[in-house]
């Protein structure tokens, strides 16, 4: 039997050089002179603050600009809330999810039953997925498929075996 697994990680090393170019641009720009404006690195979390909702804004476009230009992709990206901080600033967190959480994992398996291919099976082993079938040309289009699907997770796909 042939099978694949769907997976969703995303590389911290990435998010970590990410988010140290985007603190040096802050840090050397005109317009965030001033503003007490900070993006880090937290636990599971993107920790942003600045003195203005418009600059908080810009900081996110400028940590978004440098996760693109790592091939971080957006959709492991949640932001929360912008919330008010004391001293008169604000501040949001950006929660990086990484895993197939077990909704996701039975939508993504309803979505594979649904491609009506013949002798395609899936099934959920932890924060992962396992597609099994005898051709791998099925296979290869159930990659296809999931590949043009919208999940709000960015999913990968690894151990191909024949």
């Amino acid at each position: 039997m042939a099978s694949f697994d769907v997976v969703s990680k995303v590389d911290m090393q990435e998010i970590r050089n990410a988010v140290d170019q985007a603190s040096r641009e802050i840090a050397n720009r005109y317009d965030f002179r001033n503003t007490g404006s900070a993006v880090e690195l937290g636990e599971g979390a993107i920790n942003m603050r600045s003195s203005t909702e418009d600059r908080l804004t810009a900081m996110r476009q400028v940590l978004e600009e440098k996760l693109v230009r790592r091939q971080v992709s957006l959709k492991a990206v949640h932001y929360g809330n912008v919330e008010e901080a004391g001293g008169g600033t604000v501040r949001q967190a950006a929660a990086l999810q990484a895993g197939i959480s077990s909704d996701r994992a039975r939508e993504l398996n309803k979505f594979i039953k649904g491609l009506g291919i013949k002798g395609v099976q899936s099934q959920t082993q932890g924060d992962q997925l396992r597609v099994n079938s005898k051709k791998r040309d099925d296979l290869q289009t159930v990659i296809a498929e999931l590949k043009a699907g919208d999940f709000d997770v960015p999913l990968q796909f690894e151990n191909f075996r024949d």
